[in-house]
């Protein structure tokens, strides 16, 4: 029994150790030992390689603006772990996540003893979420983000009423496989009999193996540039501005104040969605409710301007896709700037390729590590960059305080990689631009 909401992270946390074990069992012994309450709740589950925070955010602030209370379950946290679980944006409190601590802990303890083992740290608050929502707080619908891949990820034991795969690309390949079909057919696993799927995937090979597990699983299967489609996209200053065009109906005129072209697609896969469920259950989403939900939706550190003055810019860009997107991004909106970039990320990347583009991008590029077990060394990072300006910083936080304070006006600095990196950053940066009053 724990007492206070340290102990209960730190034993959360030291689960780290186990590693990742891809696989249902675990999962769903402890299901049955608390009694199913994942099959207690109204359920949406969100798949992908890139944007899936994103999608949970833009389907959540709909629902929301409809009038419905809304949990989530999402990962990795930005700015503090209770975010993981949350209701209605809200991070759960330190004392909810001491008493589900104490609920799960005993069952990991039994289940230790088992030939199944125990379970891991993301079993662990998966099982958290799932008797929270159903015994703690019950709320109208939760929307549950795939913390790998999906077909063995913890959170494919849910009965969701709509799946979302909101793209694809060649991350986690040790684990999923090393061709976008392989990644593909892991990432279909959350694709339910009859249950209606929406994608923004693009790749060819890759929608393939979705519409093949779509029709065996008799899942209407709605496909970006097929069944909806985007047009009229014009950037704007703090977001973005598209049509939404569907079978169904036109949405003109869509803004979200997420950046990027990107955001686009995972704004209206969520909005799908949320047709989806406003046309089979019992729920009434009015097109004022999507497009105040789109308008307002906010996620912490994708392509997040901290400082106005000098530019300050924070982006979990953490794998290749995410670099794709920001470079696009960078080249689109500061082709007239001067580009700092300061990255840090995980050894198991494809680091090469990522680094490559964003030399390509920055004028100047700075390479950090930081406290993580699967932390990129700082050289390791420098030695695989060929720009002309690169530089090595010893300490994430000295190094950015020291940039920051020498940015010119026309300057911009973006700090990328890792989001267990930005995780780190955000906090530092918002706390030292505030205490040298800082324009934001």
């Amino acid at each position: 029994m724990f007492t206070t909401y340290n102990e209960a992270l730190e034993w959360i946390h030291a689960r780290l150790r186990l590693g990742i074990k891809p696989g249902l069992a675990r999962m769903e012994w402890m299901m049955e030992k608390l009694g199913n309450p994942e099959l207690k709740m109204k359920t949406v589950h969100i798949g992908g390689t890139n944007g899936k925070g994103s999608t949970v955010t833009f389907l959540r602030s709909i629902l929301e603006a409809g009038g419905y209370s809304v949990g989530t379950f999402t990962s990795p946290y930005i700015e503090q772990f209770n975010e993981r679980i949350s209701v209605n944006g809200k991070p759960i409190s330190d004392e909810e996540v001491l008493e589900l601590t104490n609920v799960i802990q005993p069952l990991a303890d039994e289940l230790e003893e088992t030939e199944l083992g125990g379970p891991t740290e993301f079993e662990v608050i998966t099982a958290m979420s799932f008797y929270y929502f159903a015994n703690l707080n019950q709320v109208d619908i939760v929307l549950y983000e795939v913390g790998l891949g999906g077909r063995f990820d913890s959170t494919n034991i849910i009965h969701p009423i709509a799946s979302v795969i909101t793209n694809i690309g060649l991350d986690h390949t040790n684990i999923l496989g090393h061709s976008y079909e392989e990644i593909a057919f892991e990432k279909a696993g959350i694709i339910k009999e009859g249950i209606p799927t929406f994608t923004a995937v693009k790749n060819a090979n890759a929608i393939k193996v979705i519409k093949e597990q779509a029709e065996k699983k008799h899942a209407p299967l709605y496909r970006l540039n097929q069944e909806f489609s985007i047009t009229s996209h014009s950037p704007q200053t703090r977001g973005e501005l598209f049509t939404l065009i569907s079978d169904n109906q036109t949405l003109q005129q869509l803004e979200i104040s997420m950046i990027g072209q990107h955001q686009t697609e995972n704004a209206a896969v969520a909005v799908m969605a949320a047709q989806s469920i406003n046309l089979h259950e019992e729920f009434s989403i009015t097109e004022s409710a999507i497009r105040t939900g789109l308008k307002t939706a906010y996620w912490p550190g994708r392509f997040e301007i901290l400082s106005k003055s000098p530019e300050v810019i924070i982006d979990g860009a953490h794998n290749d896709e995410g670099i794709s997107a920001l470079v696009h991004e960078l080249s689109t909106r500061y082709s007239n700037n001067n580009i700092h970039i300061v990255f840090a990320a995980l050894k198991d990347k494809k680091l090469d390729e990522m680094i490559a583009q964003l030399d390509q991008v920055a004028d100047e590029i700075s390479f950090v590590s930081f406290d993580f077990p699967r932390a990129a060394e700082a050289i390791d990072l420098f030695s695989l960059s060929h720009s002309k300006n690169k530089v090595i910083g010893e300490k994430w936080d000295s190094h950015l305080a020291k940039l920051i304070q020498r940015l010119q006006p026309e300057s911009v600095l973006v700090v990328t990689g890792s989001l267990y990196f930005i995780s780190e950053v955000k906090p530092y940066l918002c706390e030292f631009l505030k205490n040298n009053a800082i324009s934001l």
